[in-house]
């Protein structure tokens, strides 16, 4: 059993370029980030980002490892899977357009970024995350003796790379929230976030 190496080396800075473009663009991830980073601070939100990076390794892990190949002989699970993210997508940006101020959140509201596991577990219902994971292992994969060494090595690369990439818009986030001097500016702006991250619906199910 050998690996080319010479051919996997060559992929890897293509695979950085696809975890970054994956990562670092508008999606509902990277929505949640920003509304997580201006409400609750750049650590409270380093959970969150983790939880991320490690669901999308694991996912693609679990593609890698054949269930990828379900949604090719069942296509109908796969428009569920749709359905179903798209529903949950849609009650978290509830919660963020609906969240109040910092000032104004009670002890019995949950104000709390989302932790490590749920999102890790959001990932499995995050069709963004479904499209990076079956894309990525579909186009960086090789074949025979090599599909292991590559998979492990486009899913090591997106987890590295996604990191960085998503804690730019936390970052992002907690600049704005600098810049929130008044309770309108605060519901102005968890609208926004809400509305934008409802609007990843819309990329999802065209």
């Amino acid at each position: 059993m050998s690996v080319p190496m010479p051919e996997l080396i060559a992929l890897i800075g293509p695979m950085i370029v696809f975890a970054f473009s994956m990562t670092a663009t508008p999606g509902p991830n990277n929505m949640m980030l920003t509304a997580s980073g201006a409400n609750y601070g750049f650590l409270r939100t380093l959970p969150h980002m983790l939880g991320i990076s490690m669901g999308v390794m694991v996912l693609m892990g679990a593609v890698a490892l054949g269930l990828g190949a379900l949604f090719e002989q069942w296509p109908p699970l796969q428009q569920g899977l749709k359905v179903a993210g798209s529903v949950y997508l849609l009650w978290l940006a509830y919660k963020i357009a609906t969240a109040p101020p910092p000032d104004q959140r009670g002890p019995g509201e949950d104000a709390r970024p989302m932790t490590f596991w749920q999102a890790a577990a959001f990932q499995f219902a995050n069709p963004k995350a479904w499209v990076m994971a079956i894309s990525g292992i579909a186009s960086f994969t090789l074949s025979g003796d090599a599909f292991l060494a590559s998979a492990v090595a486009i899913i090591l690369v997106m987890g590295l790379i996604s990191l960085p990439s998503i804690s730019l818009w936390a970052g992002f986030g907690v600049a704005v929230g600098r810049l929130m001097k008044t309770r309108r500016h605060w519901r102005v702006f968890n609208a926004v976030m809400g509305l934008l991250t409802a609007a990843c619906v819309l990329m999802i199910l065209s």
